[in-house]
């Protein structure tokens, strides 16, 4: 079996082709990074570390490498041939690769090869391979759409598992967390006949993707913009001061209360899900920065994402989301010179009113979720 993987940086290698490999799938890496793409193919395999007691390795083979700016064609053929493409390239990458695995359907149709393949971006987003579809259908004409229809999935994932910015003297070394949760929706799949172990397979992804998205990148988040406030750097160093881990467990508090609403989860296993939650971030073999996690500012404070949205619908609810307003404020305080979306919010800040900003970057439009924000904003402006 034959998987073509778009993103060879450490989740992809540490997650989602740690997961591939354990299921007998050769791997074929795309990307535009020379190093990583020359020692896969000099090495055919890399070796992961599990960041736990013991330090684990995990040896990973079968693996190869394409340049897609520099050889767009192979990779096409080596769509046009595999049995699974997945991606672990950032949401805002999505779009640029859509070209190259159209070109890739396109083959497959021109080769008539009707094996159904299933496309999965495996991204820290809601309907990523969805929106990938929407992308990659704007360069097929009718025709190759309606052949896509039929042969093509884009079944949505979430996926979670913690993969902290690291140097080795090895570029394919990658060290991660031992947690690791994958699950697909399989209603939207085209080739249900192949399913990974390791990977969980639901009716209805938005629970556990919501979950995910509320949970885990909600409270690290947290523990990033408070601790930075704090003055911390790393998330090492923010977890040890207990005012950062009682932020995290109230914002927690605020979202669960929303899931267990909105999803019919179990308080007892969610509780159990949070605290399990929080000892990974405590984790003392992970080393991350306070700069990687609260990185690009501007999306994580998007109307659907990982804070405005559950405070929407709480407020829709009647429900107390007063923390994660809190954290919302402290966002406005993240500057970071080589994070872009940082540098233009500090810019934003200077040139318009803060009520002018808030709307900009959150698209709210209810005057009382603004004046929220304003204020947590200006407890920590004084």
């Amino acid at each position: 079996m034959l998987d073509v993987h778009f993103g060879a940086g450490n989740i992809g290698r540490g997650f989602i082709g740690e997961t591939l490999a354990d299921n007998g799938f050769k791997i074929t890496f795309v990307d535009v990074n020379d190093t990583l793409i020359d020692e896969l193919n000099k090495r055919n395999g890399y070796t992961i570390e599990l960041a736990a007691e013991g330090q684990e390795h995990i040896e990973v083979h079968d693996v190869k490498g394409i340049n897609n700016g520099k050889d767009p064609k192979a990779v096409a053929e080596e769509i046009a041939q595999a049995d699974l493409v997945t991606t672990a390239i950032g949401p805002k990458i999505l779009k640029f690769i859509a070209p190259l695995i159209a070109d890739g359907l396109k083959l497959r149709q021109a080769n008539n090869n009707t094996t159904p393949i299933d496309i999965i971006a495996c991204e820290n987003m809601i309907g990523g391979s969805q929106s990938l579809k929407k992308s990659v259908y704007e360069t097929l004409n009718a025709d190759e759409q309606a052949w896509a229809d039929q042969n093509a999935g884009f079944p949505n994932a979430a996926v979670d598992r913690i993969v902290p910015l690291q140097k080795h003297d090895d570029p394919l070394f990658v060290s991660v967390e031992p947690f690791k949760e994958w699950v697909v929706d399989k209603s939207q799949m085209k080739n249900p006949a192949i399913q990974l172990k390791g990977v969980e397979y639901a009716d209805d992804l938005e629970p556990f993707i919501e979950r995910k998205l509320f949970s885990v990148n909600t409270g690290h988040a947290t523990v990033a913009y408070t601790g930075n406030i704090k003055g911390y750097k790393t998330i090492g160093e923010a977890v040890k001061d207990n005012s950062v881990v009682d932020q995290a467990k109230r914002v927690l508090g605020e979202t669960g209360d929303l899931l267990i609403q909105k999803w019919n989860f179990d308080p007892e296993a969610h509780h159990a899900y949070q605290a399990k939650i929080l000892s990974r971030f405590e984790n003392p073999y992970i080393s991350d920065d306070i700069e990687r996690v609260g990185r690009t500012p501007i999306r994580k404070m998007g109307f659907d994402e990982r804070f405005i949205r559950p405070i929407r619908e709480l407020k829709e609810r009647g429900r107390d989301y007063s923390n994660l307003v809190d954290t919302v404020g402290e966002m406005f305080f993240f500057n970071f010179p080589n994070d872009s979306e940082s540098v233009k919010l500090q810019q934003m800040l200077k040139d318009e009113p803060i009520e002018q900003v808030i709307r900009e970057n959150t698209n709210l439009t209810d005057e009382d979720l603004i004046n929220d924000i304003k204020a947590a904003y200006e407890k920590y402006a004084k």
